[in-house]
């Protein structure tokens, strides 16, 4: 089986079941919302306790549950640029600001990215007379880049003219 066959069947349980995602988070639990539905889509993967927590909760076999624990092939057929509208404004999105974004963080911590690896996210719903808000805080390691070779009173990382 493909784990994209395993998504599949794991969104048709939810659909013949009428489950939320909130309740499938609540019955796998130990990371955030957007990271077990991350699994659950096939991007991320689950610890052995959360992947038996779903294979529990699926009715899944020992290979599949198993699956869930594997390291998956993250964002295989993903289209650039994405093509469904709510995925391409967050690319939209990065497109118009990511210039600066990356000229205020270079300013603030220096030559060096934010980790999508050690990386934290929390999206909620805030109200609004206006038409409620989607929120979402993004929280990324700074990791500095390595200047390889450095010498005399050049720093190793993350070089910061002062």
């Amino acid at each position: 089986m493909l784990r994209s066959d395993l998504t599949e069947k794991l969104l048709d349980i939810k659909r013949e079941k009428e489950w939320t995602w909130k309740y499938i988070c609540e019955q796998i639990g130990g990371y955030s919302e957007v990271l077990i539905v991350g699994a659950v889509l096939g991007n991320m993967k689950l610890t052995k306790p959360q992947a038996a927590n779903a294979g529990e909760l699926f009715g899944l076999s020992k290979s599949e549950t198993a699956m869930l624990n594997e390291i998956p092939m993250r964002a295989e057929n993903v289209q650039m640029p994405p093509q469904d509208p709510l995925i391409y404004r967050f690319y939209e999105m990065v497109m118009v600001n990511g210039p600066a974004w990356k000229a205020l963080i270079e300013e603030e911590f220096g030559d060096g990215i934010m980790s999508a690896i050690d990386f934290d996210m929390v999206m909620q719903r805030i109200s609004n007379p206006k038409g409620d808000r989607v929120q979402i805080t993004m929280s990324g390691k700074f990791l500095p880049y390595k200047y390889y070779g450095a010498t005399g009173n050049v720093p190793e990382y993350g070089f910061k003219e002062g």
